[in-house]
């Protein structure tokens, strides 16, 4: 038997979070490097996979399949595509930058040793989410990953309220009912969707007799699996619901604000950057795929409602006060693209919509942390209690700065290339929607532009002007982030080389092809 690469990689920080959970009270910094060093074996199996993925080779590669409950066909089965790999490997590449930087967020409070955070729960809890999220990016048993997208929720809700920002340690009763608020919202939209998802999963069992993708598309190949259209369409919103929920999509997104505006700086990358894109993934792999007619009906409702997620993100994202919940509507904005990429039908679309949750992931990750590291030196997420950073602490300026560029997908930085091919696929065959669409690029550039003014020009403020500059550590997360981002919007072909070949299975599925361009014949 070959070695199981793909369980390994999930159960490499799945073991990880026992371990470190395990580890003495005492032992925080030991606690914490033994997070560290599994997420880093996680990295290395994450390449490994990239490297011997195959992308001209079989749509589902480094299966593993076993029999799990046999009563009711469920099977532990594994696979990936390019798609899948690719969200392995920026999970993998994500999570030790999230470790480092929340190096000290759980630590116990100077003047409350009594009433300190479990350091160790802390990273235990982060490494259990991203054992989850492997694991359902490669489970290509539709109960398998039911199970899996509802159990990530659990480790997500106590990260979000047992770990925000340290007001409640000093007496402030009212942010810790924010945070429990901002979990609970955060726990309950998920769950009414992975219900409405889990009355899908039983229907297509009755209709199908197997939870397989496999057995179902070799079913539909041979013509022994016919749905009826409206229980296919039924099924389809069932699961599309969950995922819209997850990704999170107009008017389902409200729970997301609040998560990444109470929870620390690592968790809220790990929850927009991580764990959001397995809503998006589950779009290509699951809705398309196994409801081809199905996602063919409801595509100009969703295009609408991803249009209005674009344009509403971004003007509210142009409101806000608050630094982390700007990120939060720009993120909400970003993934209108990436749905909107996915439901044009085409291939610059589907490969732009991919390559965006790539981008987005490491975008994100770098603008967010930066974001709470300069949140942690003056303690407001405020915009209006900053001014003048660049003059005090030019390093962390100058790498917001790029982060925001690349959030605005600046020509150069790898962001661009995503939202460029996901804009040229839907104007392709939604010219409509396609130009709609480009306002949130102009709007894009005007929160970026304005946050970056409003808090790192002009007048050095009081509060300001002792503020340090990135230290060694915090450059460590911040460099390769930025250098990754230049080298993709420079050079994306090794991205687009993987994910390339399941966008055409994709498309496959649900019987497109890209729309032929019109030449007026010259007069």
């Amino acid at each position: 038997m070959s070695f199981p690469l793909l369980t390994a990689t999930a159960a490499l920080p799945a073991v990880g979070a026992i371990a470190t959970a395990a580890v003495p009270a005492e032992r925080r910094t030991a606690a914490k490097w033994l997070a560290l060093l599994v997420s880093l074996g996680t990295l290395v199996l994450g390449a490994v996979q990239l490297v011997r993925f195959e992308p001209g080779g079989d749509r589902y590669q480094l299966t593993e399949s076993h029999a799990w409950i046999k009563d009711f066909g469920v099977r532990y089965e594994l696979g990936v595509d390019g798609i899948g790999v690719a969200l392995i490997a920026l999970t993998a590449l994500l999570i030790p930058f999230i470790i480092v930087a929340g190096w000290h967020d759980a630590d116990p409070l100077e003047t409350h040793s009594s009433r300190w955070r479990p350091t160790q729960g802390f990273f235990a809890l982060i490494l259990a989410v991203e054992a989850m999220v492997v694991l359902s990016f490669e489970a290509t048993d539709v109960f398998l990953f039911y199970i899996l997208f509802e159990a990530m929720l659990i480790p997500m809700y106590f990260l979000i309220g047992g770990f925000g920002d340290r007001a409640h340690e000093h007496g402030d009763e009212a942010a810790a009912t924010q945070r429990s608020y901002a979990a609970v919202k955060f726990l309950l939209y998920n769950l009414v969707g992975g219900l409405l998802m889990l009355a899908a999963v039983i229907g297509l069992y009755v209709v199908a007799g197997t939870f397989s993708l496999d057995e179902i598309a070799a079913a539909r190949a041979n013509g022994s699996l016919d749905m009826a259209t409206n229980t296919e369409r039924l099924l389809f919103l069932g699961f599309f619901f969950a995922f819209a929920v997850k990704a999170p999509l107009w008017p389902l997104h409200t729970w997301l604000p609040n998560a990444m505006g109470e929870a620390t700086a690592p968790v809220a990358v790990l929850i927009t950057a991580v764990v959001d894109k397995v809503g998006t993934f589950a779009m290509l792999r699951f809705c398309l795929q196994l409801f081809p007619e199905a996602s063919k009906w409801a595509t100009p409702v969703i295009l609408v409602l991803a249009v209005i997620s674009i344009i509403y993100g971004a003007l509210l994202a142009v409101g806000q006060r608050d630094i982390k919940r700007l990120v939060a509507y720009a993120s909400i904005s970003h993934f209108g693209f990436i749905v909107m990429g996915i439901f044009a039908m085409t291939t610059q679309g589907q490969s732009g919509a991919t390559l965006y949750m790539v981008n987005h992931g490491i975008s994100t990750a770098a603008l967010m942390l930066v974001a709470g590291f300069l949140i942690s030196r003056r303690g407001s997420r405020l915009i209006a209690d900053y001014g003048g950073v660049q003059k005090v602490a030019p390093l962390l300026a100058g790498t917001f700065l790029v982060g925001g560029l690349a959030t605005l997908s600046l020509p150069g930085l790898a962001p661009f290339v995503s939202e460029f091919l996901v804009l040229v696929g839907t104007f392709s065959r939604y010219p409509a929607i396609g130009v709609i669409a480009t306002l949130g690029i102009v709007l894009a550039a005007l929160y970026v532009l304005v946050l970056y003014q409003r808090t790192m020009t002009g007048p050095v403020k009081a509060e300001v002007q002792g503020m340090p500059d990135l230290k060694v550590r915090e450059l460590l997360v911040v460099a390769p982030l930025i250098a990754l981002l230049v080298f993709l919007g420079v050079y994306p072909k090794p991205l687009t080389d993987i994910v390339n070949p399941a966008v055409q299975h994709t498309m496959s599925d649900v019987h497109k092809k890209d729309p032929k361009p019109v030449v007026e014949a010259a007069q």
